[in-house]
């Protein structure tokens, strides 16, 4: 394959599955932007548009793939020719063509220098599940909370945003509490610094108006009754990152939490995130993790791997990161 033409993962229309394409440069939209893409992840969110499920693409032809790294190859917008940069949410997959293309034009509002340790595959096995993960960080200790207030919660703790949340506050300082619904996953768990584990089955009854405080703060990722839960157990004036849905959309909870224990309910947006915002948090993450700790929660994938992959996401089958080698095709 030429430089003239690579290939894609591309979505046809509504309800269907993404097909490997043959594109050339003339097929790319309008962007500051032209990047050789040397790398993608694969993200929950990759999953539902590889598979055409409902809820993430919204124009048609898409080009899936909600990360990208790669070198620029026609700058614009303050970047150069030849810098390294990572883009991540920024509706690519949504309403703009994404990574999982040899090629991609973007624009350049929420694009951000790749950071130098870290490099291409390093950022992709961060990715948008740890942009989360480190952006959820960020607003609690915005609103106060910190180590010496006591364990933090983080519920779906062997997925992306998961496993990056129990790293990241581990790493700071912070006694982490980590949710899971696997025992063969508890090993994996404490290496990432969780010093205990919480059984998933606790987070999904029916959830009580309060009850018996038990976390001084929660990054949540999954949503509907666990949710619930967790805001109903925190404890007096404590506050909750939620940036995830795959356990449901709605919220079964009442106002007791928030006018009865002062707890906060702080919602994280990694999609729309501005741009020195996302420095902010890859500068933090550089600083965190070095190229070995990441290859301990994320392992590598090719371009025909990513349908297997993304029944695998969606059944929870996944655990911490995958990075995709897009430049291989």
């Amino acid at each position: 394959m030429s430089e003239s033409s690579f290939t894609a993962w591309q979505v046809a229309g509504p309800k269907q599955p993404a097909e490997l394409v043959t594109l050339t440069r003339d097929d790319l939209a309008d962007g500051d932007l032209l990047v050789r893409v040397t790398h993608s992840s694969l993200n929950y969110k990759d999953g539902l548009a590889m598979l055409g499920r409902p809820g993430v693409v919204r124009s048609f032809p898409m080009t899936c793939g909600i990360d990208l790294a790669g070198e620029v190859v026609e700058g614009g917008a303050g970047f150069e020719a030849g810098e390294s940069v990572v883009l991540t949410g920024a509706e690519l997959s949504e309403t703009r063509p994404g990574g999982y293309s040899q090629f991609q034009r973007i624009d350049a509002d929420s694009v951000v220098r790749t950071p130098e340790s870290l490099g291409a595959w390093g950022a992709m096995a961060i990715g948008t599940g740890g942009l989360t993960a480190m952006l959820c960080v960020l607003r609690l200790e915005a609103a106060g909370v910190t180590p010496v207030d006591g364990p933090v919660l983080v519920t779906g703790a062997t997925g992306g945003v998961g496993s990056f949340a129990v790293s990241i506050l581990s790493r700071s300082g912070y006694e982490v509490h980590a949710s899971t619904g696997s025992q063969s996953e508890h090993e994996y768990l404490r290496e990432l610094g969780a010093s205990q584990i919480i059984a998933r089955d606790e987070l999904t009854s029916e959830p009580r108006p309060l009850a018996k405080e038990r976390w001084a703060a929660a990054v949540d990722s999954v949503g509907g009754r666990t949710l619930a839960n967790v805001l109903s157990q925190t404890r007096y004036s404590g506050s909750v990152a939620a940036c995830g849905l795959a356990g449901g959309h709605d919220l079964p909870a009442t106002v007791m939490p928030f006018i009865l224990r002062n707890v906060a309910l702080l919602g994280v947006d990694s999609v729309h995130a501005p741009a020195e915002l996302r420095a902010t948090a890859w500068d933090r993450l550089a600083e965190l993790f070095t190229l070995d700790d990441l290859r301990r929660v994320a392992v590598d994938a090719t371009f025909s791997e990513l349908p297997e992959l993304s029944e695998r996401i969606l059944a929870g089958q996944v655990r911490g990161r995958v990075v995709v080698d897009v430049a291989a095709g």
